[in-house]
């Protein structure tokens, strides 16, 4: 028996399964919004000596690990075989080709045997969606129950004062990961319109190299968060690279959080592009200078201190280039998703400006920040249901011949891309732009 959602009729219920790097993940997501089961086994440990993600173990391990994750998922959400489900979603790039295989490839098995629809998802757009998603009875569940008990507000909670993400557009997604860091355009569901992008190294991974050269450990986003709250940010001047100098505004009562931008964002073709390649040289030379000074750059408070220098830098580009952009374009709301938008000061600095901007800003829970399942299972039925004519019809797989039936005849502007039918066509690929593969 499908669970029912809010107005009481069958809920549209996904199998979704998450391969692209170091994580095997797999989830149940019922509407494209309510979790009913969220599994993610970790491969922190086995890449920390590595200092960073080593492919061929990682695809190794997903094999080891997916069968068991899926049970566990699907044991969660209380569904005792596939055949219950309505459709089976898996992303298919970009990521590891190795990692992503392992994946597609059980997903592939699964719609097979059991016959449901398979929707290939991109990454990225599953970081978007994982806005959309709560896990409680109702989209603003998941804030109340992160209050304490004095009503106060976590990082988490205090970024999210209206829930979950709205069907409000348009809508500005910055996506910050260890792969991707890119400023979209969401025009409606499945409509994105890419402004910029990293011209070099995405955030994400400059986090992880400069916790390297600081010897903080693996991986660099917590590790520099953490090394950052015992520091100064002040000692040291680091760049903030396709930013202009501007006027820094009064300082708010926490030290680690700016309440503006120190910078502003350069005019013309890079406006809206990234680059950290040149701020995580900053820090190597940085620490060059220190050591012909004989000065310690690993010791501890000197770590510190250019871990909040870094960090700082960082957080000023993100948020002053998504708030140019947010007025540029009129935006009605601001997600911020992926990996690095667990920072705590990025959550910080954001929430103070677009809170002065008074547009609402989302990031997701930290538990759906990081690579999860969840978050595919959401972004597959909003790519299912508004790539086609009408939404999908909850009544199962008898109903979906006369979904797509209509889908042929409805005129549409671009073509309407229908789950894949021939199963074992399905590929994966290792680089899948968000924007590209939407229009396809």
């Amino acid at each position: 028996m499908s669970s029912t959602n809010t107005g009481g009729s069958p809920a549209y219920r996904i199998l979704a399964i998450e391969t692209s790097c170091d994580e095997t993940a797999a989830a149940v997501v019922a509407d494209g919004r309510r979790i009913l089961s969220n599994r993610v086994a970790s491969q922190i440990e086995l890449h920390r000596r590595f200092g960073g993600v080593y492919p061929e173990v990682a695809s190794r391990q997903h094999v080891l690990a997916i069968q068991a994750v899926v049970e566990d998922a699907l044991a969660d959400a209380s569904v005792a075989h596939v055949r219950e489900l309505d459709a089976i979603a898996v992303t298919n790039g970009p990521g590891l080709a190795g990692s992503l295989l392992v994946g597609v490839n059980l997903a592939k098995g699964l719609a097979f045997a059991s016959g449901l629809p398979l929707i290939p998802v991109n990454h990225l757009e599953g970081h978007i969606y994982s806005n959309w998603l709560y896990t409680g009875s109702s989209p603003v569940s998941d804030l109340q129950a992160s209050e304490d008990g004095n009503g106060s507000a976590s990082d988490s909670a205090r970024t999210q004062r209206s829930g979950s993400a709205s069907d409000q557009f348009p809508a500005l997604i910055l996506i910050v990961s260890g792969g991707h860091t890119e400023l979209v355009l969401m025009e409606g569901h499945c409509r994105y319109r890419l402004l910029g992008s990293t011209l070099d190294d995405a955030a994400g991974e400059a986090f992880d190299k400069v916790a390297r050269l600081l010897e903080l450990g693996y991986p660099g986003g917590p590790a520099i968060q953490a090394a950052a709250e015992s520091g100064e940010a002040g000692r040291f001047h680091l760049p903030r690279p396709l930013m202009r100098p501007g006027r820094r505004t009064e300082r708010q009562p926490d030290a680690q959080a700016s309440s503006l931008p120190t910078v502003l964002p350069v005019r013309g073709e890079h406006r809206f592009n990234f680059s950290f390649s040149g701020l995580k040289t900053a820090v190597l030379n940085l620490m060059r200078q220190l050591e012909r000074e004989e000065a310690e750059a690993r010791q501890t408070q000197t770590a510190s201190d250019i871990a909040a220098a870094f960090q700082m830098a960082a957080v000023d580009v993100l948020v002053g280039k998504t708030a140019d952009a947010a007025a540029e374009f009129g935006v009605k709301q601001v997600c911020i998703c992926g990996g690095v938008s667990a920072n705590g000061l990025l959550r910080r600095a954001a929430e103070q400006h677009f809170a002065k901007l008074g547009l609402p800003l989302h990031c997701p829970p930290l538990f759906l920040c990081t690579d999860n399942a969840a978050m595919i299972g959401a972004a597959a039925y909003y790519r299912q249901s508004y790539a086609m004519a009408r939404p999908p019809s909850p009544a199962g797989r008898e109903h979906r011949q006369d979904a797509e039936a209509a889908a042929q005849s409805t005129p549409h502007e671009d073509p309407i891309e229908l789950p894949a039918r021939d199963y074992l066509a399905l590929d994966v690929y290792a680089s899948l732009p968000l924007v590209d593969s939407m229009r396809r």
